[in-house]
């Protein structure tokens, strides 16, 4: 039987970019967001922390600060669920 190694394992192929990843800049990571604020879920940088796939793209509400981190309520097919994901990987959209 073969042994899991984590979440993403085997997704390499599909999460790799074929090109030298670029380095986040300073605005990415000190981004500020307010509750109630509207934002996509774009991951960016390197594999280890980036929100799960399925929620690549997915637009969310802001419902509170957790650290330096945000939870975002995204819809997921029927149920509303919250995720906690840091600032780099979110993006505001226009309401």
């Amino acid at each position: 039987m073969k042994k899991s190694n984590g979440l993403l394992s085997g997704r390499s192929r599909n999460l790799t970019r074929h090109h030298k990843p670029s380095q986040i800049a300073i605005r990415d990571v000190i981004k500020t967001f307010s509750v109630g604020d509207r934002v996509a879920i774009v991951p960016k940088g390197n594999n280890r922390d980036i929100p799960h796939p399925r929620f690549k793209g997915k637009v969310g509400t802001i419902l509170g600060a957790r650290g330096g981190a945000y939870i975002v309520d995204v819809k997921d097919i029927k149920a509303h669920k919250q995720l906690i994901v840091k600032s780099k990987h979110l993006e505001k959209v226009s309401s």
